[in-house]
């Protein structure tokens, strides 16, 4: 196969993916959201608190989960927002992702005991 046709089909992928959606959290500077999927499929962004860091936000929304959890709730998984970034607090820690539809990459863990952790801190 020439270079021309590859570089055809190159040119089209990219195309594609420009123009997939993109839902991205609002970047305010040290603000963190409770994110709350909307039946209309919009998000509602509810300020949680000032927090100083992303570690920060993440163990703020699991204390709120928690305390869902504990009322009679019965989410177990919740979705947060902070410096242009969504929190994803899902069973096995917190992913991270700069858009909803984006890939997610493993900010904390969860330890054997539930609590979270940055990865690699706990010893084996």
């Amino acid at each position: 196969m020439s270079a021309k046709p590859l570089l055809v089909l190159a040119v089209a992928a990219l195309a594609l993916t420009a123009c997939a959606k993109k839902t991205t959290p609002p970047g305010d500077a040290g603000i963190c959201y409770h994110v709350v999927p909307q039946k209309d499929g919009s998000l509602k962004y509810n300020k949680l608190v000032q927090a100083a860091s992303l570690e920060q936000c993440a163990a703020n929304l699991e204390a709120m989960r928690i305390k869902f959890l504990t009322l009679g709730g019965n989410q177990q998984e919740i979705y947060g927002a902070y410096q242009a970034n969504f929190l994803f607090l899902v069973k096995e820690g917190v992913m991270t992702s700069t858009s909803l539809e984006g890939p997610r990459y493993v900010a904390l863990v969860r330890t054997g005991d539930g609590r979270l952790a940055i990865p690699g801190a706990m010893p084996q």
